[in-house]
């Protein structure tokens, strides 16, 4: 492992009486109904259930993509329901988010994507050299200046997950990482976040469909109708 891409210590998640509502027409959603969740720094966790359960917006939540409507959320004992400002900006900089669907700007390079979340302020040297070695820890040394439409999907998602990880951050979250991608490169994508897990000392929280991925995790969280069963 390259000495600038240091180890860290997974984070410490604490969710109490979470909940997040969304309204459709008259008609009020509840997305999260009074979750409560405790992962130990390290850990590696799934969050399961069927389509609209609450899986993507607990993660959502967690990483500070929404608001929460009543709870609250202490990642590192700061508590996350409470941030403003620089402070929310700061937090969200530095944690590490995959998506199902890559969210690459199609506009920019591997590496300008792997650059972005370090946006608006302009990139050092040593942050280009670290995007540099997390596209080669990814295994896409040589594709730098590739655009995401000469890349495959699973390619794509090597990017994201290099980006991911450009922020150096203590929890990662992955919604559905393997859910736009067939069988085999799933598969590769997983042993790779495992193997980036453990090299760079994540916290891993994820929200997966697949019970063989639930079963690779320490412990997994079952969530039906925004509640945890």
């Amino acid at each position: 492992m390259s000495a600038s891409l240091e180890t860290t210590r997974g984070a410490t998640i604490r969710v109490a009486d979470l909940v997040k509502r969304f309204r459709s027409g008259d008609e009020t959603i509840v997305g999260v109904d009074r979750v409560t969740l405790d992962v130990p720094a390290g850990a590696t966790v799934a969050v399961t259930g069927p389509s609209g359960s609450g899986k993507s917006t607990l993660l959502h939540l967690i990483g500070a993509i929404e608001r929460a409507d009543a709870g609250r959320i202490e990642v590192d004992e700061v508590a996350v329901t409470g941030l403003s400002g620089r402070r929310l900006a700061d937090y969200r900089r530095g944690t590490g988010f995959v998506f199902q669907r890559f969210h690459l700007l199609p506009a920019l390079s591997a590496l300008d994507n792997v650059l972005a979340p370090l946006l608006p302020f302009r990139p050092r040297p040593d942050d280009v050299d670290r995007a540099r070695t997390l596209l080669s820890e990814v295994g896409l040394a040589g594709r730098e200046r590739a655009m995401p439409g000469q890349l495959s999907g699973g390619q794509q998602q090597r990017v994201a997950i290099a980006r991911a990880l450009v922020g150096r951050p203590r929890l990662l979250l992955a919604d559905e990482p393997t859910g736009n991608l067939d069988s085999a490169t799933g598969a590769g994508i997983i042993d790779l976040l495992w193997r980036l897990r453990d090299e760079h000392g994540m916290t891993l929280l994820m929200a997966t469909h697949e019970a063989s991925l639930a079963d690779r995790c320490d412990r997994t969280v079952e969530i039906h109708d925004g509640r945890i069963v």
